[in-house]
């Protein structure tokens, strides 16, 4: 009997805080999540819901004020909260790579575009020194930029939001990495550039099997690419499904009413629904489910540890008491 394939990415029972002056702000608790090899997963939620932290830590990238209480984030077998500096290193931008959610701050802005895209080569591949011009115009036009030996001379401020995000992409795939980590890729951007960028990160995906964790705010984005979605609120992930079955059957009352509050092509503006309340202050003593203020289907049950993972079917998973 053939072994199950091993997850290019897991992350199991991570829990972390920041040590701030006012106060220890718990910003995952218990969170799990893979990515298989080849798939787009999307993780969404609302702005401080936790995203951006699991990512960075997925990347070995935490603030200095940032604890991890327990919990690993296995690449590939490599433990990446134990890790040497040097191994993560040379791990990310080689094998792991990402798209920062500003590309006019993540770039650096006194430093020609091709100049840079040339410099994580020379740092992560055997490219030679001569070949570094002509392998970094390589990367610009796969991603679609016009006029790629012009653009390589060019300064970040020289370029449109959408020229910088194309940069970040070409950098990002520059080293052919096995994980691409996207961060907001489209804030900022208009809405004909945004399905650009998008098709540009599918089709990359797709070209070289490469897997890719999209992590956005935007549900109808994650919904229209990513193969798998999780649903984060507070620091937890309370629900994982296919990204059909989540759309049409959300277990959880967050998916549920983040799906009401989304637009969609056949909806008006009138149609949308609210989600109440607003994220718990993580510094306060939190509940066992961080929603529990704000669902109608709050019960007792809901407060007591631990919160339970409750099986939907073989890939949706969520994690409530009173499921719907």
């Amino acid at each position: 009997m053939k072994a199950p394939a091993t997850p290019l990415l897991s992350i199991e029972d991570l829990s972390l805080v920041f040590r701030t002056r006012h106060g220890t702000v718990r910003a995952l608790e218990n969170v799990d999540l893979t990515v298989e090899r080849g798939e787009i997963v999307g993780v969404v939620g609302e702005s401080g819901s936790g995203k951006s932290v699991m990512a960075y830590a997925a990347l070995g990238l935490q603030d200095a004020a940032a604890q991890v209480l327990g919990g690993r984030i296995l690449f590939e077998g490599l433990d990446m909260l134990a890790a040497a500096p040097d191994v993560l290193a040379a791990t990310r931008g080689r094998e792991i790579a990402m798209i920062f959610q500003s590309p006019r701050t993540a770039l650096n802005p006194i430093r020609k575009v091709g100049h840079q895209i040339a410099d994580v080569l020379l740092e992560h591949t055997a490219v030679r020194r001569s070949d570094l011009r002509q392998r970094a115009i390589e990367a610009l036009a796969r991603v679609r930029i016009p006029d790629p030996e012009r653009r390589y001379e060019a300064y970040p401020f020289e370029l449109s939001g959408g020229m910088c995000q194309r940069v970040m992409i070409a950098m990002a795939l520059a080293c052919s990495p096995s994980l691409l980590i996207a961060d907001e890729p489209t804030t900022g951007l208009d809405v004909t550039t945004q399905a650009v960028i998008m098709d540009l990160v599918r089709e990359m995906s797709r070209e070289a099997r490469m897997s890719t964790l999209l992590i956005t705010h935007d549900l109808g984005l994650a919904g229209e690419y990513c193969d798998r979605i999780a649903v984060m609120h507070a620091g937890h992930i309370v629900e994982v499904a296919p990204t059909v079955e989540l759309l049409q059957r959300p277990a959880h009352p967050y998916t549920r009413q983040l799906l009401a509050s989304t637009p969609t092509p056949r909806s008006s503006i009138d149609q949308l629904v609210s989600i109440p309340g607003q994220l718990p202050d993580l510094r306060s003593d939190l509940p066992a489910c961080r929603f529990s203020a704000r669902c109608e289907r709050h019960v007792s049950a809901c407060d007591e540890r631990p919160l339970p993972w409750t099986v939907i079917s073989p890939q949706h998973a969520v994690r409530c008491r009173v499921p719907l």
